[in-house]
This record gives C-alpha cells, sequence and structure tokens, in this order.
C-alpha cells in the first residue's frame, strides 16, 4: 500500500509541476552543414539502388552458371544444378526487368517521373516546407 502512494504522489507531482510547451513557436535553423534533401530523391535513390543491386546480383548468378556448367566436366548432377542456376538468373533478370518496366508505367499514371534528378515529387500540404 505504500508503494502504491508512493507511486501516486509521484505521478500526481509530475502532472502539477510539468508545464505545456508550445513547440510551433520554437524556431530551430537548420545546421548549414545539414544537406536540403527531399523524401522523394531518398525514395528515388534507394529504389534505384535495389534495381541496379538486383541486376547485378542476376548476371552474376548468371557468369556463376555458366562457370559451373563449363567445370562439371559431363558430370550430369553439376550440369543439372548449372542449368537450374541460370535457368534462376534469367528468370531474376526477367523479374526485375518487369520491375522496372511496372514502375515506370505507374510512375507515368500517377504523375512521377523517377528519371529525373529531382526524384519523386511528393505532394505536400500548402504553406508547409518540403
Amino acid at each position: 500500500m505504500k508503494k502504491l502512494l508512493n507511486i501516486a504522489l509521484m505521478a500526481t507531482t509530475f502532472f502539477l509541476l510539468s508545464h505545456p510547451v508550445l513547440a510551433e513557436t520554437l524556431n530551430v535553423p537548420r545546421p548549414s552543414i545539414v544537406p536540403d534533401v527531399r523524401i522523394g530523391q531518398v525514395i528515388s535513390a534507394v529504389v534505384g539502388f535495389l534495381l541496379v543491386l538486383a541486376a547485378v546480383a542476376a548476371f552474376l548468378f548468371l557468369i556463376l552458371g555458366g562457370i559451373q556448367w563449363i567445370t562439371s566436366g559431363g558430370d550430369k548432377a553439376g550440369m543439372e544444378a548449372a542449368r537450374n542456376r541460370i535457368t534462376a538468373a534469367i528468370v531474376g533478370l526477367i523479374i526485375v526487368a518487369a520491375a522496372w518496366a511496372v514502375m515506370l508505367l505507374v510512375g507515368q499514371f500517377i504523375g512521377f517521373d523517377l528519371l529525373k534528378s529531382g526524384g519523386i515529387d511528393i505532394p505536400t500540404i500548402p504553406g508547409t516546407p518540403k
């Protein structure tokens, strides 16, 4: 009971001594060393990087499958594993190309262009900073 009373007393003291902070009147300037980056630029960079990374990984798997095919020496199991790796790499390249095409198609319908240097223009509420 004594612990409960202490907790209630501390909570009451906390709420009585606290006061509201008007954060909207606080004006903190942006440091000069911090770049002005929009979220659309970040999204464009991340999506582009992931697509390039996926394409490079699929291409490397294609090359590794070819090397595995060459070094299998006529072994049926080795050739089957190499064929499966090459097939998976080609399917991966097709998926990456399809994802890129779908992204560009959706971007045309929605109204953003991922290939431009400014990135995606995300609509903002009028009067708020970008």
